[in-house]
């Protein structure tokens, strides 16, 4: 099983709130009106998210990242954790899910506006079929690389990581 950078939240708690969401249709419903990633931060459904993770998901610098995985998985319909998320977008078939064209302007979204648009795309390509954790993980990556810069080393950079497990599947 492939180990997550979670940021300090543990994926029982991101699970769980996930399938929560089931039983919440209101909060769901809420997270998927919003248009733009900063109008999650006004949300009742934001607030009972960041509840249920660690305190350095509130923090001021990760507010942003915590409102784009809370909106990304308000979309996900079934955890699928066969696979990688960037894997999921290839799919199975000789003809991929998402195009080469469409995955490599997510992979070069330059806003979190933009990979947030992009990112709702990818998932319905998906019919809300994802794999939670992965999803999480390279939310919060590109975020990162986002506000801090890339990796030094290429090869841990989240493109790098999308492209071996896209092209690979």
């Amino acid at each position: 099983m492939t180990e997550h950078n979670l940021h300090g939240a543990s994926p029982a708690a991101l699970r769980h709130w996930h399938s929560a969401l089931d039983g919440q249709r209101g909060m769901r419903a809420q997270l998927r009106r919003i248009d733009r990633p900063e109008d999650v931060l006004l949300s009742e459904a934001f607030a009972a998210f960041l509840a249920r993770l660690p305190e350095s998901w509130r923090h001021e610098r990760h507010l942003m990242a915590s409102a784009l995985v809370a909106s990304a998985l308000a979309w996900v319909q079934h955890d699928e954790q066969t696979s990688s998320f960037a894997k999921q977008l290839k799919g199975k078939e000789e003809r991929p899910l998402m195009s080469d064209m469409r995955f490599k302007q997510l992979l070069k979204s330059r806003t979190p506006e933009e990979f947030y648009r992009r990112l709702l795309r990818a998932i319905r390509l998906l019919k809300g079929q994802v794999n939670v954790l992965s999803l999480t993980a390279d939310i919060l990556q590109w975020y990162q690389e986002f506000t801090q810069g890339p990796e030094r080393n290429p090869v841990n950079r989240l493109a790098v990581k999308w492209a071996r497990d896209y092209y690979a599947a």
